[in-house]
């Protein structure tokens, strides 16, 4: 049976895409930090759905993660069809006052780790002719973020590279899907120090669920680019219009405390 790796799949629209891909037929390679969550979920997933799992508890932050998640795979004789790029980090706080470890680490999860394991899966995808990639980005990939100035870079990194990728990829039939939410239910806000932020406290968090149906389907239909729930859409168009410090303005207030 063909298979999906969903990384950071321990929580949020990780788990919710693993779920909804056994749901569907597939096998999964779970990824994540933490051993005891993804084992969890596999049992979960195996009882539930039947399928099989194989837990990567690997921290993407690490410089050879992809490597070592690419070889995983390779020598586990599952056919890969499906990569979810869905492992990443934010922080809030002035970019010279932030933890440099901790930014530094931020770059490794969601810029290299992400660049890396679609570099490393993307011949075996375009040999077979087949193949979907969904990397996540974030309504952040549209302006600048104050507070947030290296996470939102990060994801216009994604954003620029998935578009450039899907472009390269289509002809052998092979598509890079950008999911780009905006507020979601998951634990990505508390992480980031952004729980009690305007942006999370102006009742738009959309439900982890809902959006991960949205983004499966995008990708199962080779689409470019979701961006989940209208008004987010709308948010996204208006800031590729607008002068960039006008957004950032307004990026700055949204992470501020409520």
């Amino acid at each position: 049976m063909p298979a999906a790796l969903v990384t950071g799949a321990s929580t949020g629209l990780g788990r919710e895409f693993a779920r909804i891909c056994a749901r569907d037929g597939y096998d999964l390679f779970l990824v994540a930090r933490s051993r005891p969550r993804l084992e969890a979920l596999s049992a979960e997933i195996e009882a539930t759905f039947k399928r099989r799992t194989v837990v990567i508890a690997q921290d993407l932050a690490t410089p050879d993660a992809g490597q070592i998640v690419f070889d995983t795979v390779q020598n586990s004789g599952m056919p890969l069809e499906i990569l979810i790029n869905n492992a990443g980090f934010g922080l809030v706080g002035r970019c010279w006052e932030l933890d440099a470890n901790k930014q530094i680490e931020m770059l490794h999860v969601n810029v290299l780790a992400l660049t890396e394991l679609t570099r490393l899966f993307l011949p075996g995808f375009i040999a077979q002719r087949k193949g979907r990639i969904m990397n996540i980005a974030s309504t952040a990939a549209f302006q600048p973020g104050p507070l947030m100035a290296v996470y939102f870079a990060t994801k216009a990194y994604v954003l620029s590279f998935s578009e450039a990728v899907h472009n390269e990829a289509r002809e052998f039939g092979v598509s890079v899907t950008c999911v780009c939410p905006g507020p979601t239910k998951t634990e990505f806000a508390d992480r980031a120090g952004m729980g009690n932020s305007r942006l999370f406290k102006s009742g738009r968090t959309m439900d982890a669920r809902d959006v991960a149906e949205q983004g499966y389907s995008a990708m199962k239909s080779g689409k470019a680019l979701l961006i989940p729930g209208r008004m987010n859409a709308a948010m996204a168009f208006m800031a590729r219009m607008a002068p960039l410090q006008l957004t950032a303005s307004v990026a700055r207030r949204l992470q501020e405390s409520a």
